[in-house]
């Protein structure tokens, strides 16, 4: 069963995880998993033993020191406790695979990593350095070791570097969960302390500071911090707790950091202003008060954390169900997963089609608006001109004049006006078979299970843009063939309205020698085009019909048909390459794997410390 000792370990864990995964909340003020999880910031002036803090509580030399500002960018330690006998090592986040087990060459990864954003310069950087260290002498812990307050600028310095580490410091300690670490020097006047001056501020209460007093061992003879340590100079909700320092030269003589306990340990046991005091003083106090502290604000915490853990498990595996679980080796498992792909692609075009998304009324616009305009700009009126139709009569008469009526005459004139239904015809089919392709182009990009497979979209697109191509040529033909059938056979009716028209006038002889006059000659095109405009209307109806069936029905009925028979033909590594990822998607749901994972074990792990209360 859990301890609360151990899920202070899954804490760190967790925090470390959602480090790797990029789950690391920063500067943002979005409510991440890792802002959820209670962390140590350590704060204080330039100078003050921050370094040295965190060097007694870890137990090891390894951060860089010298004058001025020497910490420029955060630093986030994690503390991971190990087993007795185990050996010390430490890891960065962007060296993922090498441990350290030379803490020098920590120091000095520390230094170089911050020289590579910041530059050889005294400027500073928000940008943090992640680092974890195991070891059997350590509690878990994350502490986040931030640049030392300063009141001036140095030279190599912008004037704004105070307010710009001031803010920097201000965006970690002003979160709810965050435990500060208030770092003030004994030899200097409470007063005046920058760390309990920020920490008042962000946390009047007290309720989140722990004030630490560095250098007790430097104060001036015949002084003490006892007003300090008991509470009466600033009273914190929780106690001050004192610290000794390594000397420099310990520092400069590599004095092991276990020996320099010891002698923290000697200095408060032997102390006559602090003996009283000493089970509650030191380094290695401290850090257990902080590890105690974390305890209690974690139970206090688990049903937060815990909501936050469920909420983030349901809407990872949304995500996972978004972007789609890993492929299968099999090839028939492949091949089925093609198949309902293209089936997944198939419902969304015709959903585009049917009405249930947008775009399939844009046919019906080819037909209602498009058509019936084309037909009216049709050249008519100067094909049936009266110099046109006298023009055509004529030569079609040829040596020998019409004794009734220009028979000839008329079908070449419905012929030559037949032939311009043509275009509008082609017309059509074409701006159906674009949009057509549009819907295509959409249906694919609308499909979230393709996007995870580019060739296979590539595919899907090729096939159908051929099979759209094979129905855009039958549609052609099919409404071609309608022209020309209007052409191939003429309504019978409207050649007897001629010799009819002739007995009602009662003078034979009369419309004999009208045959060439130019009232004759616009009877005949009035008659024309009455004809012409009974064929428009006929046409109207009918490429729509042909459109529809031969393309639109097709679309819906086979668009794939060619591309499932030749998939089936594929051999298992071609069915493999068609279901070959995104690298970036793949990365996507590695990722969503990993923080699934990691929450899952979060979940299970607090469920049980719960049960166990």
């Amino acid at each position: 069963m859990a301890t609360m000792e151990s899920l202070i370990g899954l804490v760190n864990r967790i925090q470390r995880a959602c480090t790797v995964l990029g789950d690391y909340g920063g500067d943002t003020a979005l409510p991440t998993l890792w802002e959820a999880l209670p962390s140590v910031v350590v704060v204080g002036g330039q100078s003050s033993g921050k370094s040295s803090v965190l060097e007694s509580i870890v137990g090891r030399d390894f951060l860089p020191r010298g004058s001025g500002i020497v910490t420029r960018r955060p630093l986030v330690l994690q503390l991971q406790k190990t087993e007795q006998g185990l050996q010390d090592y430490a890891e960065f986040l962007h060296l993922p695979k090498k441990r350290f087990t030379d803490f020098s060459m920590v120091r000095k990864e520390i230094q170089d990593e911050t020289d590579r954003v910041t530059g050889k310069s005294k400027q500073i950087s928000p940008v943090p350095i992640h680092l974890s260290i195991s070891s059997p002498n350590v509690v878990n812990l994350t502490m986040i070791d931030l640049p030392g307050l300063t009141k001036v600028a140095v030279e190599g310095q912008p004037e704004s570097i105070v307010q710009d580490i001031e803010n920097m410091v201000r965006s970690y300690v002003e979160k709810p969960n965050c435990i500060i670490l208030a770092i003030t020097p004994a030899n200097q006047d409470i007063a005046t302390s920058d760390a309990i001056k920020l920490s008042r501020e962000v946390d009047p209460t007290g309720e989140r500071t722990f004030g630490v007093l560095t250098k007790l061992d430097l104060m001036d003879k015949g002084t003490n911090a006892l007003d300090v340590l008991e509470g009466r100079s600033y009273r914190l909700q929780h106690p001050w707790v004192g610290i000794v320092n390594r000397s420099q030269a310990d520092i400069n003589k590599n004095v092991d950091m276990l020996a320099a306990r010891r002698r923290e340990r000697e200095f408060f046991a032997t102390s006559p202003n602090y003996g009283h005091l000493a089970s509650k003083l030191g380094s290695e106090y401290l850090a257990k008060l902080l590890s105690k502290h974390l305890e209690s604000v974690i139970k206090a915490r688990i049903p937060g954390i815990a909501s936050l853990i469920n909420r983030s498990i349901d809407e990872l595996e949304a995500e996972l169900d978004h972007v789609g679980r890993p492929v299968a080796i099999d090839a028939g498992a492949q091949l089925y997963t093609i198949l309902e792909l293209c089936r997944a692609f198939d419902r969304i075009f015709k959903e585009h089609l049917d009405g249930g998304r947008p775009g399939g009324d844009r046919i019906y616009g080819v037909f209602d608006c498009q058509l019936p305009a084309a037909l009216r700009k049709l050249p008519l009126d100067r094909h049936l001109s009266l110099q046109n139709v006298r023009k055509v009569v004529s030569e079609a008469d040829g040596y020998q004049p019409h004794l009734i009526a220009p028979e000839q005459g008329y079908r070449r004139l419905i012929d030559g006006a037949l032939n311009y239904f043509r275009g509008p015809a082609e017309s059509s089919v074409d701006a159906v078979h674009f949009i057509l392709k549009e819907l295509v182009r959409r249906s694919i990009l609308e499909t979230q299970e393709l996007k995870r497979f580019p060739t296979l979209q590539a595919e899907i697109a090729a096939a159908a843009s051929e099979a759209l191509e094979r129905f855009r040529e039958d549609s052609k033909k099919t409404t071609l063939q309608l022209v020309e059938m209007e052409s191939s056979y003429l309504t019978v009716d409207f050649f007897r309205k001629i010799p009819q028209e002739v007995e009602k006038g009662g003078n034979p002889s009369a419309f004999s020698a009208d045959r060439y006059t130019e009232g004759h000659f616009r009877r005949i095109g009035s008659n024309i085009s009455s004809y012409v405009g009974m064929v428009s209307e006929t046409l109207k109806n009918t490429i729509p019909k042909a459109v529809v069936h031969c393309q639109v029905k097709e679309a819906k009925r086979s668009l794939l048909d060619h591309f499932y028979t030749q998939v089936g033909k594929k051999e298992a590594k071609q069915l493999a390459e068609l279901l070959d990822e995104d690298p970036a998607l793949m990365e996507r749901r590695q990722q969503c794997a990993k923080r699934l994972e990691l929450y899952k074990s979060a979940r299970d792990e607090i469920d049980s410390v719960s049960w166990s209360r």
